[in-house]
């Protein structure tokens, strides 16, 4: 879907903070407060919410922190105050209501990740060659119709980020773990 987002660049959030050079992953962390939110209430669920990207992929020129949408501020529902913007990457890469940065040499795992691994891995890029254990993500629906279109790699952003995962022996490209 397109949105138009206002923002700044993640590479822009990592010169201002200045991590140190061992550095190798953000570590991105939601607010947990259950009194406010109250689906935060249930014990089934690792909160608080938790996502991470590397280096490499904060520092592509696509990412970014979104902070207002359609021309206005972020609103509550659309992850006000920070939300995580990874266009290649599956939707729940986007963590929403940022509240802490930590920058790391462990790899984080990620909410879903710790509830179900095999289908909500830490790479998560958009492939329609490999299925998710549950469906085809061959194709897509374009929203407000019923039409079914061929699902592009990397959502359609082949050319810019394809170059990120190159040495990983397909792990970035094609796996979800």
């Amino acid at each position: 879907m397109a949105v138009p987002w206002t923002g700044i660049a993640m590479s822009e959030l990592v010169r201002v903070a200045r991590p140190q050079a061992g550095a190798k992953f953000i570590r991105m962390e939601t607010f947990h407060n259950p009194a406010v939110a109250r689906g935060q209430k249930q014990s089934w669920y690792p909160w608080p919410y938790v996502e991470g990207v590397t280096m490499a992929e904060a520092m592509n020129e696509m990412a970014f922190i979104g902070t207002g949408m359609y021309g206005k501020g972020l609103e509550k529902q659309n992850g006000a105050p920070l939300r995580c913007v990874l266009p290649w990457k599956y939707g729940f890469k986007g963590i929403k209501s940022i509240v802490k940065f930590t920058f790391t040499d462990e790899r984080p795992v990620s909410f879903w990740e710790q509830l179900a691994s095999k289908e909500y891995g830490f790479w998560a890029n958009v492939n329609p060659e490999i299925d998710h254990p549950r469906w085809s993500q061959a194709t897509e629906r374009m929203l407000g119709t019923n039409e079914r279109l061929p699902t592009l790699l990397y959502n359609g952003y082949e050319a810019q980020v394809a170059g990120l995962y190159k040495d990983m022996d397909g792990l970035g490209d094609r796996l979800y773990r």
